[in-house]
């Protein structure tokens, strides 16, 4: 098969002379200084759990493929997360397969030899040249510890189940099976406890965007000055996870004013008024993937007005008592409906909603306030284990080793006319994650403040 290079506008003719001048001349750049990633005896367990699940099956889990951002340019690359929990590795169009017999092998594109072809120079997606170095075979069986082969040497014949929708070429090799439902299920449903590596990873990733939240209330100064001051603190907030880990875990949520109301506001372009609160909704991702997602409500000027205090205390008492539903065996539901019980008593209290609580949680009225749920799973996906049955997450119990979310809030609509004029315009959510403990659950993101009077003392210290 002819070699199939990935060009662009920036590649040039190459003459035979310039080829074969290419092909020679370079030094033995081969690392002798590899050693296993900390991820790899876990990876290592995590397959044969897998292995165990389907026993004498074929196993296929593909990385997953660059997406064209615009015309020539990728997106940065970033794995399936099952990929990823099962290897550590990082490349594009990789795939692990674990045999009928329980061996795994991993398939990569090695490292492009110097000595022949011309993709480490002209292929723009995988050539050295234009992306970097990848590791050779031997670098990747020792990095992941775990047979390696080249990608070229993949086939998917005979039956097999297949995490689908990943890498559309591996799909093509194979029909769909209705065992890949219940594999990609599986795959999701491994995640929900939290081996002792992973909870290490995220407490890093929950310490760091405490970090960035500081970094954020130091800058509000000079982001008060300026016309798109939300994106000014998205970019103090992105360099924070830059410098700590791989990226954001997902687009930060810089909501000024009613912008707080929209509940994925990524926009950020507004101004800050010092009148104003600051909902800001952001998470480091580590290196190895696992993100944080902390949110917190501030008040621009460093003080809550009597009307924002009065909203803000209300998430915080809905917020605490969520947090002490959470312990093994409570149901995953129950921590939401707490929290939307003080919501309706609130909204009771205030004469917003005449029904009763009771009421008010049969009739979801107090939803047109709060509308969506009140927290969720994490860990390599912001929304962790999504594609979970319902019995084993939504309607299930807490388990020791989950990491999850706790969220409420209120959003109160500018435009919406069952509100005193006071009233419309705010929205406030505080997220914190926690970890299910033997006998209750451990606040992770315990370093930011939550009460409002900590708040205030927080951001003046800074």
């Amino acid at each position: 098969m002819s070699e199939q290079l990935n060009t662009g506008s920036h590649d040039l003719p190459i003459t035979g002379q310039l080829a074969d001048f290419m092909r020679t001349g370079w030094a033995d750049t081969r690392r002798t200084d590899v050693s296993a990633l900390p991820i790899a005896p876990w990876a290592a367990k995590r397959r044969a759990a897998l292995a165990a699940r389907f026993p004498g099956e074929r196993l296929v889990v593909p990385s997953g493929t660059l997406k064209v951002r615009s015309n020539d340019s990728d997106y940065r690359f970033r794995p399936h997360s099952a990929y990823s929990y099962l290897t550590g590795a990082a490349e594009p169009g990789d795939v692990l397969v674990i045999e009928p017999s329980g061996e795994a092998t991993l398939y990569v594109r090695p490292r492009s030899p110097r000595s022949e072809g011309q993709e480490f120079y002209r292929d723009r997606r995988y050539g050295e040249f234009w992306v970097g170095r990848r590791p050779d075979l031997a670098e990747a069986a020792e990095l992941y510890q775990v047979r390696c082969a080249h990608i070229g040497r993949f086939d998917l014949t005979g039956p097999a189940r297949v995490l689908r929708g990943v890498d559309s070429s591996v799909d093509a090799m194979l029909p769909p099976s209705v065992g890949d439902a219940e594999f990609e299920g599986f795959l999701s449903e491994m995640r929900l406890l939290k081996d002792e590596w992973e909870v290490g990873q995220l407490q890093s990733a929950v310490d760091a965007t405490a970090r960035g939240f500081e970094d954020v209330v130091r800058a509000l100064p000079q982001a008060l000055g300026h016309p798109r001051g939300e994106r000014y603190l998205e970019g103090v907030f992105g360099l924070r996870s830059r410098l700590e880990g791989n990226a954001v875990g997902y687009d930060s949520i810089v909501a000024s004013g009613a912008h707080a109301c929209v509940l994925h506001w990524i926009r950020n372009d507004g101004a800050l008024r010092p009148d104003d609160m600051l909902l800001l909704d952001a998470g480091v991702e580590t290196d190895t993937l696992y993100t944080a997602d902390v949110t917190r409500t501030l008040p621009l000027s460093g003080r809550f007005s009597p009307v924002q205090r009065q909203v803000y205390e209300l998430v915080y008492e809905a917020q605490t008592a969520a947090i002490a539903t959470l312990r093994p065996g409570a149901r995953f539901r129950d921590f939401h409906l707490a929290a939307m019980r003080v919501i309706c008593e609130g909204l009771n209290a205030w004469g917003l909603l005449k029904d009763s609580p009771d009421a008010l949680l049969e009739s979801g009225l107090y939803r047109r306030y709060t509308l969506c749920s009140s927290g969720h799973m994490l860990g390599l996906d912001l929304h962790d284990c999504a594609r979970s049955r319902a019995e084993v997450y939504l309607d299930g119990v807490l388990e020791e080793g989950m990491v999850l979310t706790v969220e409420p809030g209120l959003y109160l609509q500018p435009d919406d006319l069952t509100l005193p004029e006071e009233f419309r315009g705010l929205g406030v959510r505080i997220e914190d994650d926690l970890e299910i403990t033997a006998d209750g659950a451990r606040l992770m993101s315990g370093a930011l403040p939550r009460h409002p009077d900590e708040v205030e003392r927080w951001m003046a210290a800074l």
